[in-house]
Parts: structure tokens; sequence; C-alpha cells
């Protein structure tokens, strides 16, 4: 399954789940990261962490491994 941290610059995708539990999982959903959201890629930090999205107007910075966990359609 192709996960967020696959996503390129420049590309916006939609997030079709969650992996993760617990408290990890809670902290993404704070974010503002569910189910059917668009995100859009806007950079990506020259050794590959974090990158930085668009999340429903604003901008977020979050690490790959964050980005492992939410999967894309």
């Amino acid at each position: 399954m192709r996960t967020l941290r696959d996503a390129s610059v420049g590309e916006t995708v939609e997030v079709s789940r969650l992996n993760g539990a617990g408290a990890v999982k809670r902290r993404i959903m704070d974010m503002g990261i569910t189910k059917g959201v668009d995100i859009y890629v806007r950079k990506v930090a020259p050794l590959g962490d974090p990158m930085e999205v668009t999340v429903r107007g604003y901008e977020l910075s979050i690490r790959k491994a964050d980005a492992e966990m939410i999967e894309l359609r």
C-alpha cells in the first residue's frame, strides 16, 4: 500500500487509512489528518526528514516515521 512517505513534492493525495495505535494515532488525528482529507506535499528536507505538507489550509511538518502510518488512495 502507498503511504504519505512515498508521495512526491507537488502532489496532492487523499488519506484512505491511518495505521498505528494509541497515542501515536491520536496525535496524527489531532493534527487534522483523518480519513478522506486531502494532503498537499509542499517540501521535503534535503535528507528526507521531515516533510512539509498542507492539511486543511495550514502547514505541517511531519516525520517519515509518522508519514509511513498514513495510507493513501
